[in-house]
């Protein structure tokens, strides 16, 4: 080992033993928006005005895409350590959208179009809620427990309706969690800043 790859071994170490709160919230929050401003511009679309293709707003979940391919890039390059943590969430994430682009595929070509939504909320809950236990962080936990048992409402709600749910999931697994996560970052990384 070369003195640098030794001193970056101790730093990443020194941050584990910190528990260096990383996780700034900004893509919780991004997609939480993006999923609430969807799902109720397609209600009101397709519910009020009774337009057909009130679904294509979801096209702007392409552009959020490209802003966090780009957003993680940026943070890659200033990252200095990267955890275990880090690969984890990052892995469990990859392996969350594989899965949901799969299921929405496999449904949609199956034209089994009522279970949909369910199916969304049960695997949105799935990473939410490991990312909570992963990053002990609460908020995360109980979005993810709410995606599920939304999940088990649709079985009792309209199809209509369930995109209220999905904005409702938006809220509650990615916005409120990713306002709880951006609070700890800026209070951690002040107190990391001041020593």
């Amino acid at each position: 080992m070369n003195k640098q790859h030794s001193l970056a071994l101790i730093e990443e170490m020194i941050n584990k033993a910190k528990n260096n709160f990383s996780e700034s919230g900004t893509l919780f929050l991004l997609w939480g928006f993006v999923i609430l401003v969807c799902s109720v511009t397609q209600f009101i679309g397709s519910f009020f005005l009774k337009y057909e293709n009130a679904s294509t707003i979801w096209m702007l979940t392409w552009l959020a895409s490209i802003f966090q391919i780009f957003y993680l890039r940026r943070q890659h390059k200033i990252k200095k350590v990267r955890t275990y943590t880090d690969d984890i969430l990052k892995y469990m994430w990859i392996t969350f959208i594989v899965c949901f682009v799969l299921l929405v595929f496999i449904l949609i070509f199956q034209r089994s179009y009522v279970s949909i939504i369910p199916a969304i909320l049960v695997v949105y809950g799935i990473p939410t809620f490991l990312s909570g236990i992963i990053l002990k962080f609460k908020s995360l936990v109980i979005g993810g427990l709410c995606c599920w048992i939304l999940a088990a409402l649709c079985v009792f709600t309209g199809w209509d309706y369930q995109q209220l749910y999905i904005a409702a999931a938006g809220i509650l697994a990615w916005i409120i969690p990713g306002f709880n996560l951006r609070k700890k970052f800026i209070k951690e990384n002040k107190m990391v800043g001041a020593l």
